[in-house]
């Protein structure tokens, strides 16, 4: 009896170990984008992604302003995948209130709308060399009222809706930032890169050393 109680105590340790590995580490790894690859191309290439115009390989994020996971891989990797030619294509998105709980503001869904429409990187980095609150979207008419950008707007957010199920086909759960690259060898990888550990897996797969990432990883 002893020796089963031992045994089975000493698998629910390596069980409990395991999932916790898969919690904290595997879940977040990059996957293979196998099934419905080509029309999670097409949503993303169509979307109003801005990038500095490089010839690299391409990497697309979905964001939204203040997403502080999007704003740490921005500031740790983006100087580095830059420098070796990534085109670091930035898809912003005004997120849909919650309820009664307000989601963006009408400076941000302004400058998303012309982000869509205008397609400046110029502009996402002047916004992001100011804090989220004090952004007042100087000289960018407003979304609010004017169907037109209102439009850019919702399309920003029927992208995700539409993501959201063709990733999770593919074992990725649609979290802020999701990112989609391509290998040297044409694969289509994704992941939902939330935990800052993971990044190193798409800084290799792009050709970049981590240790090049502006801060550690």
């Amino acid at each position: 009896m002893r020796k089963w109680i031992l045994g089975l105590t000493a698998l629910c340790l390596v069980a409990s170990a395991l999932f916790l590995w898969w919690r904290q580490d595997l879940r977040w790894r990059p996957r293979d984008l196998k099934t419905e690859g080509p029309e999670i191309a097409r949503l993303l290439e169509g979307a109003g992604w801005v990038s500095p115009g490089l010839n690299g390989p391409t990497l697309y994020m979905v964001s939204f302003r203040s997403c502080p996971a999007c704003l740490a891989f921005k500031a740790r990797a983006f100087p580095a995948l830059q420098a070796a030619g990534v085109d670091t294509r930035v898809i912003e998105i005004a997120q849909r209130d919650s309820g009664d709980t307000p989601r963006s503001t009408p400076q941000e869904r302004a400058t998303v709308a012309e982000l869509w429409i205008g397609r400046r990187w110029a502009l996402l980095q002047a916004w992001e060399r100011v804090p989220p609150a004090a952004w007042t979207a100087p000289g960018i008419a407003p979304a609010d009222g004017d169907p037109a950008r209102t439009a850019a707007v919702e399309a920003g957010r029927r992208l995700v809706d539409r993501l959201e199920p063709l990733l999770a086909r593919n074992g990725v759960s649609f979290a802020y930032p999701t990112l989609v690259w391509w290998t040297k060898d044409g694969r289509m990888r994704g992941c939902t890169c939330e935990k800052a550990h993971t990044l190193k897996f798409v800084l290799k797969e792009l050709g970049v050393d981590p240790a090049d990432a502006a801060q550690p990883l």
